[in-house]
């Protein structure tokens, strides 16, 4: 395997890595772009949300010198709208966000060429290393087969369906514990 090196970064690391960021999202998201949620400045608006809060992190992984891909995401804040859109029942207990409980993985994302090489677990891993939180979260397209299978490979697990935006699709919630070790 190609060495990946990934580096942690945060806020500052967002800001310079714009366009590089963006290049790695056009390419992966190249088929959606023209879709209003999906647009390259919504989705800037969004990793600029995200970093506005508590406990954003953001991790890269280069080969060489060349951006492969990233992960990124952050705690949910007390009263996290994060649950919004729920569209199956779950016990309310479960949604209670108090600012630290909860990790929201936003994004991770490798280029197709360097796929399927551990990559994505990879930059998975070092972007969930450590967190204080008691779990993390994430939202995946249910027909998006590669990735989902590839989260509960990982130990993750179905929670429910969500639809976070009015133009957004419906997306599977998925939870991983993270106090285990």
């Amino acid at each position: 395997m190609t060495d990946l090196r990934v580096v942690r970064g945060g806020r500052v690391c967002l800001g310079r890595g714009r366009e590089r960021l963006l290049g790695v999202y056009r390419e992966v998201y190249a088929d959606v772009l023209r879709e209003p949620f999906f647009s390259e400045s919504r989705y800037w608006q969004r990793l600029e949300g995200y970093a506005e809060r508590n406990g954003f992190a953001l991790v890269v992984g280069d080969v060489d010198g060349e951006l492969v891909g990233y992960a990124l995401g952050c705690t949910l804040p007390a009263q996290a709208r994060w649950w919004n859109g729920l569209v199956d029942p779950v016990d309310a207990g479960l949604l209670a966000e108090d600012g630290r409980r909860t990790f929201a993985l936003n994004e991770i994302m490798v280029r197709a060429a360097w796929r399927r090489r551990g990559f994505a677990r990879a930059l998975h891993d070092a972007l969930l290393a450590g967190r204080p939180e008691q779990r993390a979260t994430l939202l995946v397209d249910p027909a998006n087969g590669p990735a989902r299978a590839a989260y509960l490979s990982w130990g993750w697990y179905a929670f429910g369906r969500v639809k976070p935006f009015p133009d957004s699709a419906t997306f599977e919630a998925l939870m991983l514990d993270l106090t285990r070790g």
